[in-house]
């Protein structure tokens, strides 16, 4: 496997050809420091995160680390899925760092970076959460929206919100505020998401006065205000009544970032195009998507798609072609897209089907249901998030991070049986026979995971610190998911949000704009 430097690496991030460049560490370690293009994928899921990232096998592909070897071998792993144009950077972070480069904290950082752009550039207008409150309290004729995802908005909102998440706004805001003397406020956790979700809606030309929550819900509670918990979050699905002014407002909005539409067989050829990478994103809400879809799409709702663009999208250079029923909220996004500097960018009218995704194809495994749990001397590992683990788990069970089974040895010798759980079973059968090989005793999959556990009645054990903060480095902690620190995390990511339209002019190779 190629090894190559990082003024070599540099100079292929700045050509203009295709170009992933994936860091293999698990995302807590990613999010500590990385590459400002570096896309996350962690070698613990190589199997089910690589694959999607990387459409086309023939496109030229950097795996670094912080050089400890893990980059290697997810090198080997590219290799053996068919991947042919593989390389390795020498030295990892430290060595991009003793080149003069700059490194970056945080996770999402390219699209994150754009939201703070998007508010220099376009001058976007914001409020502070104690003027908010006045407002709230003297009942002013507003709407406060929560462009955040549904689970998220259930966990913390703001008094009064309502969740609208991005991707929704423009498509759905005549509906929800026929009064154009209505104040509309934009909210999210931090910034970034409240300023895009501000934007779009002033970029699609709405004509009421439209602002961003400054710091979101985040910025509310270092205030000293309340936030709501539990609320409900759903909103009516379907083409909303005011739909031809939408659609006229995101044409406008797109034409003027320099979308191109296709129909159906234009996008038929760019899938047959074997020399390009292609990414077929469907950004309806994920209930549409699972409806039914064009074969290959992935789903990609058009909010978080634009403020977490590297969760879906792996080869920078790439080519995105975005699908939606009626072109609204495929536009909306698309024009996103282009303004934070993506090239090829297409809304594919008339291109949806009724598809319906497979499940990923995993080895065998050998299973066993809820009752083996019963079994005196059975270990249960759990490779769950850790952030999901403290949500909810079986009753003792272990977690643990695939790819750091070793230190679990000696439990392992202590078991007389270790049943493997997940979520959904996925990752629970991909790690079987690797615990297989680290014991004795007979190692089973759970069936369907702790997700058809928990639907056959179990009750799981919810704990906040288990793991501690300090081991969770398979997942980036949020202020809010800490155990201790919270106001000062808040504060911190704040500013490190304010601070990254800085950091990006040091970094270079940054640019933004159409």
């Amino acid at each position: 496997m190629r090894r190559i430097d990082a003024p070599t690496l540099r100079g292929w991030i700045t050509d203009g050809s295709e170009l992933a460049l994936l860091d293999a560490r698990e995302e807590g370690e990613f999010g500590a420091s990385h590459l400002f293009w570096a896309v996350p994928c962690p070698f613990s899921r190589r199997e089910l995160r690589a694959p999607a990232l990387l459409p086309r096998r023939a496109t030229r592909v950097v795996v670094c680390d912080d050089g400890r070897g893990v980059a290697e071998q997810l090198g080997t792993y590219l290799e053996s899925i068919g991947c042919t144009d593989v390389a390795v950077l020498d030295g990892g972070t430290p060595a991009w760092e003793a080149a003069g480069n700059v490194l970056f904290s945080g996770v999402n950082v390219p699209s994150k970076a754009f939201g703070e752009w998007v508010e220099h550039h376009f001058g976007t207008e914001s409020v502070d959460p104690p003027q908010l409150n006045a407002w709230l309290q003297d009942g002013r004729d507003m709407v406060v929206l929560d462009s955040r995802t549904v689970e998220e908005f259930r966990r913390m909102s703001i008094p009064r919100g309502r969740s609208m998440p991005g991707g929704e706004l423009a498509y759905r805001i005549a509906d929800l505020v026929p009064n154009p003397d209505t104040l509309i406020v934009v909210n999210c956790a931090g910034r970034t998401r409240s300023i895009l979700g501000a934007e779009s809606l002033r970029q699609a030309g709405v004509p009421n006065r439209v602002v961003a929550l400054r710091n979101g819900t985040m910025g509310w509670e270092l205030a000293g205000l309340t936030p709501d918990r539990g609320q409900a979050a759903e909103f009516t699905p379907g083409r909303p009544k005011t739909f031809e002014v939408a659609r006229q407002r995101a044409e406008a909005f797109a034409a003027r970032s320099g979308v191109r539409v296709i129909d159906a067989a234009a996008l038929a050829a760019l899938e047959a195009d074997s020399g390009r990478t292609l990414y077929v994103l469907d950004v309806r809400d994920p209930v549409e998507y699972r409806g039914g879809t064009r074969p290959g799409a992935i789903s990609a709702p058009g909010g978080q798609l634009v403020q977490a663009t590297d969760t879906w999208v792996g080869v920078r250079g790439a080519r995105l072609a975005l699908i939606d029923d009626d072109g609204v909220r495929a536009r909306m996004s698309a024009a996103w897209l282009r303004q934070m500097g993506h090239g090829e960018v297409f809304v594919a009218e008339g291109a949806l089907g009724t598809w319906h995704p497979p499940a990923p194809a995993l080895p065998a495994a050998p299973a066993v249901d809820a009752a083996a749990l019963a079994t005196p001397g059975t270990l249960v590992l759990d490779l769950a998030r850790s952030i999901d683990f403290r949500d909810g788990h079986i009753p003792g069970a272990v977690w643990a991070v695939r790819g750091r089974l070793a230190g679990l040895v000696p439990r392992l010798a202590a078991a007389a049986q270790v049943v493997v759980t997940s979520p959904d079973g996925a990752l629970a059968a991909l790690a079987v026979s690797e615990i297989q090989a680290l014991t004795q005793a007979p190692v089973r999959m759970l069936a369907g995971g702790t997700d058809a556990w928990t639907r056959a009645g179990g009750t799981p054990v919810r704990d906040r610190m288990d793991p501690p903060d300090d081991a969770c480095i398979d997942f980036y902690l949020r202020a809010y998911d800490r155990n201790s620190g919270v106001e000062e995390a808040m504060k911190a990511y704040l500013s490190w949000e304010i601070d990254l339209v800085r950091e990006i002019a040091r970094d270079g190779t940054v640019r933004f704009g159409v």
